[in-house]
């Protein structure tokens, strides 16, 4: 439908076109163009790692990143309470999947849950950062990973330009994605970025994103007349070179983007949190929470279903994240996941709405959705 107020709207401005246009206007290097690495380097520098590598998408991305750590037949503890291609990317490397719960604050993995679900067979722990800052329990996350031997892989999908009194997000662990996709804060309509400091796992991300071939700034594929060596299997999984120029022209207006989110944010919080009935987002452990979700947790599931439906009918757009995975019907078929395994998480996900956030978002459609929400109320 049309909607008055949609839940998204992406922030563009003519530096965008002009970096796309000028990689196009070369007519060449539309693919392994000088842009890529720059990206990958500003990013990188932004959070504070040694290394970043661009992909074209941030399931692609998870994806390699699991290969390149080998978690064939090892476990991985990630929530159930996220986007789908969190759990997805364990099995497309061939890894077992364990849900953990979450905690109902920041909606991130709980650690004490965590701690439960370690055992012998498990390798890595992967917190999601949900809707704009670290998950409220990464301290303790990263304490049971650095004891128990095991990586922390950060899902750090949609935190770009977020910390807490704890570090960045993306820096926390051995390895952090970050998406692109097009409701994020900053966006190349597709791609994902991953952020690592270790050097030997880089040189596998790029075999991995690149057939398993062999090359470097001075024996590109594109550019010289030998033919390259290819050491193992291998995927495209390449972000294009115009993708990685509007990559940059977007994240050179990531500040000014952040502040303006926060804006919003503080301004719906303002008189949303005077209701009763709902909980309006707050930030924990001194976070820098960007908004890249605007989550209301409503106290009853039956008021939450009836706030959306008139929304729905007043013409504004609203999203439940995050629906669990674990009861999605592949999960139930494939690995016999029924309701009652995760209590905390099937509950919260029954509570939760997400409401129009964007830079473009005016005070008077702020006002319209407020009001629709007492109309309820």
């Amino acid at each position: 439908m049309a909607w008055k107020i949609p839940l998204f709207k992406i922030y563009w401005d003519e530096d965008d076109v002009e970096a796309v246009s000028n990689v196009i206007r070369r007519g060449t290097y539309w693919a392994n163009g000088k842009e890529i690495p720059e990206f990958e380097e500003e990013i990188a520098k932004f959070v504070g790692t040694k290394y970043a590598v661009a992909f074209n998408s941030g399931t692609s991305a998870l994806h390699a990143l699991f290969l390149a750590y080998d978690i064939q037949s090892s476990e991985v503890i990630v929530p159930s309470f996220t986007f789908i291609a969190t759990a997805n990317s364990v099995l497309m490397a061939n890894g077992k999947v364990v849900f953990a719960e979450v905690e109902t604050d920041s909606f991130g993995l709980d650690a004490n849950d965590v701690n439960e679900k370690i055992n012998k067979k498990t390798k890595a722990i992967m917190p999601v950062h949900i809707a704009g800052q670290p998950c409220k329990d990464i301290k303790e996350l990263t304490d049971i990973a650095q004891d128990k031997n095991l990586l922390l892989l950060e899902d750090a999908a949609q935190t770009l330009g977020s910390y807490n009194k704890y570090g960045k997000s993306g820096a926390f662990g051995d390895a952090a994605m970050f998406s692109f996709c097009q409701n994020k804060v900053i966006t190349t309509g597709e791609g994902g970025l991953l952020v690592l400091d270790d050097e030997k796992i880089y040189e596998k991300l790029k075999l991995i994103r690149s057939h398993g071939r062999l090359e470097s700034s001075k024996n590109d594929y594109f550019s010289n007349i030998n033919d390259n060596e290819y050491i193992q299997i291998g995927f495209n999984f390449r972000m294009s070179s115009m993708t990685a120029a509007l990559g940059l022209a977007q994240y050179r207006k990531i500040s000014k983007v952040l502040e303006i989110r926060k804006q919003k944010a503080a301004y719906l919080n303002e008189h949303l949190g005077k209701l009763e009935g709902l909980t309006v987002p707050k930030a924990f452990n001194d976070a820098n929470h960007i908004y890249q979700l605007y989550i209301l947790r409503f106290a009853e599931n039956n008021l939450r279903d009836k706030v959306q439906q008139h929304l729905q009918d007043k013409g504004v757009m609203s999203k439940v994240y995050f629906n669990p995975i674990h009861l999605k019907e592949f999960y139930r078929k494939t690995f016999s996941y029924k309701e009652g395994d995760l209590p905390v998480t099937e509950d919260l996900s029954t509570k939760v709405l997400s409401l129009p956030m964007f830079n473009d978002l005016t005070t008077d459609e702020m006002d319209y959705m407020i009001d629709s929400i007492k109309e309820v109320l």
